[in-house]
C-alpha cells in the first residue's frame, strides 16, 4: 500500500526543485532547504534536450519553457586551424522535428519554482546544510540545527555537496559564461549552437537562449573556454587583453563582445568529473551534480537532473517502503548515468584540453566522418539524451 513520506531536500537547484514539485505532487510532505534568503538560479543559459524536455512535458511545463526558449536545430563547430566542421550534430538526422532547446536558467528555475510552491513544497530559506544522519534521515545546518527526522532525505546541492564525495578529477578547463542581447544584424544562427576552436585549447560558442519573458528581447549565451589555473590572471589584467584574444579566434563576436564591459559580466563555471559511488546511503539520496559531475561538453547536466527527480519520483510512485523505492531508482537512473558519464569523460579532451594529437586527429579526420553513416543518427541521438532508453526506463515517451 502506497505511503506518503516526508521528504527533506537540501538545494534548489534544478534537481532539487523538480524533485520537490514531483514528489509534492504525490503526496507526500516536502521541505526543501536552501543557504540563501531568497533562492535564485546560478549560471547562465543551457540546453535542453529531448530527455529534459519529456519530463517537463510530464510535468505540464514544457509548453511554457519552448515558449520563452529558442529551439536549437543544429551544434555546429569548425576548427580555424583547418577552417573545417569538427562538430556537426543535426538533431533531424534521428527523428524529424526533434530538437533541443536553449533557454535561459533564471526562466527554467522560475518554472520549477513556481511548480513546487503550486504542488505544496514548503522552502526554508537561509539555511545551509552540512551534513546529514544518513540512517536517521536528518539534516544538519551551519548554525548546528537539526531538521528532521524524514523518511528520505535528497542531496540536491550540486557539485560541491557537503553530503556527497570530493570531486574525483578537477578538470583543467572551466568557462566564462555571459548571457546577451542578440544583437540586430548578428551573423550568427538562431536555429544553432555554433563553436569555434583552436586546438583544443580555445574554445567559443554561441547559443541562442530565448527570452527571460514575453515580451523580453532575444538573447544568446556566449562563452569561452579558459584554463582554471588562468582565471585569477584574467581577472587582473585589462578586459581588452582578453578580448583581442577572443576577436582573434572568432572576429564574427566583436558585436557580443562589445557588450561585455566588465569582468563582472561573466561568470565562471569551474567544470569536475565525478561519479558519487553510493548513490544512496540510508536514506540518503543523492541526485544531479550531487551524484554525478561532468563538463558541459555533451549538454546533458540540466536534463540528468531531471531525470534524476522524475526517476525518484517514479520508484516512489506507490511504493510502501523507502528501501524498496531506491533500490528501483537506481535500477532506472545508474545504468544511463554511467553511460553518459563515460562517453562525457571520453569527449572532453577532444574539445577541451592541452592535448596536441587528439586536437590533431579531430581536425583531419572530423569532417568526413560526420558526414558517413552511422555517424548523423548516433551523434543525434548521443547529444539529444537517448542513448540507454532513459525515458522508456520511467514510462515516459519522446513528444512526436
Amino acid at each position: 500500500m502506497a505511503r506518503q513520506f516526508s521528504i527533506g531536500i537540501a538545494g534548489t537547484g534544478i534537481g532539487g526543485l523538480a524533485a520537490a514539485a514531483l514528489l509534492a505532487r504525490e503526496g507526500h510532505r516536502v521541505t526543501l532547504f536552501d543557504q540563501f534568503d531568497a533562492a535564485g538560479p546560478v549560471g547562465s543559459g543551457l540546453m535542453l534536450q529531448e530527455t529534459g524536455l519529456a519530463v517537463l512535458g510530464a510535468m505540464g511545463l514544457r509548453e511554457k519553457a519552448e515558449a520563452l526558449g529558442s529551439p536549437i536545430a543544429r551544434l555546429h563547430g569548425i576548427s580555424v586551424d583547418t577552417r573545417r566542421a569538427v562538430l556537426d550534430v543535426r538533431y533531424t538526422a534521428l527523428r524529424p522535428g526533434l530538437c533541443g532547446l536553449g533557454i535561459q536558467r533564471s526562466v527554467l528555475f522560475s518554472l520549477l519554482q513556481e511548480a513546487a510552491h503550486a504542488a505544496g513544497a514548503r522552502l526554508v530559506p537561509g539555511t545551509r546544510i552540512l551534513s546529514a544522519g544518513r540512517a536517521e534521515g536528518t539534516l544538519t545546518d551551519a548554525a548546528g540545527g537539526q531538521h528532521g527526522p524524514y523518511d528520505l532525505v535528497i542531496d540536491a546541492l550540486g557539485v560541491r555537496s557537503p553530503l556527497s564525495a570530493a570531486p574525483r578529477k578537477e578538470l583543467a578547463y572551466g568557462a566564462l559564461w555571459a548571457t546577451l542581447p542578440w544583437p540586430e544584424g548578428s551573423p550568427f544562427d538562431r536555429a544553432a549552437l555554433e563553436q569555434r576552436y583552436e586546438a583544443a585549447r580555445k574554445m567559443a560558442g554561441v547559443m541562442p537562449s530565448g527570452r527571460a519573458n514575453p515580451q523580453a528581447p532575444g538573447s544568446l549565451t556566449y562563452f569561452w573556454s579558459i584554463r582554471a589555473d588562468q582565471y585569477d590572471a584574467f581577472r587582473a589584467a585589462p578586459l581588452t587583453h582578453w578580448k583581442d584574444a577572443a576577436c582573434h579566434l572568432w572576429p564574427e563576436t566583436e558585436a557580443l563582445l562589445h557588450q561585455i564591459t566588465d569582468h563582472e559580466q561573466l561568470t565562471f563555471a569551474r567544470y569536475r568529473h565525478r561519479t558519487h559511488r553510493a548513490p544512496v546511503e540510508g536514506r540518503l539520496v543523492h541526485i544531479g551534480d550531487a551524484w554525478h559531475a561532468a563538463s558541459p561538453q555533451l549538454g546533458q547536466g540540466a536534463n540528468m537532473a531531471l531525470l534524476d527527480a522524475y526517476g525518484l519520483a517514479h520508484a516512489l510512485h506507490g511504493e510502501a517502503r523507502i528501501a524498496a523505492a531506491l533500490r528501483r531508482f537506481l535500477k532506472i537512473r545508474a545504468g544511463h548515468v554511467r553511460l553518459y558519464q563515460l562517453m562525457t569523460w571520453a569527449f572532453t579532451p577532444v574539445y577541451q584540453s592541452d592535448g596536441v594529437v587528439t586536437p590533431w586527429l579531430r581536425d583531419r579526420l572530423a569532417a568526413p566522418l560526420l558526414r558517413l553513416w552511422p555517424a548523423p543518427p548516433v551523434l543525434a541521438g548521443l547529444v539529444a539524451g537517448g542513448f540507454g532508453a532513459p525515458l522508456k526506463r520511467m514510462g515516459l515517451e519522446p513528444y512526436r
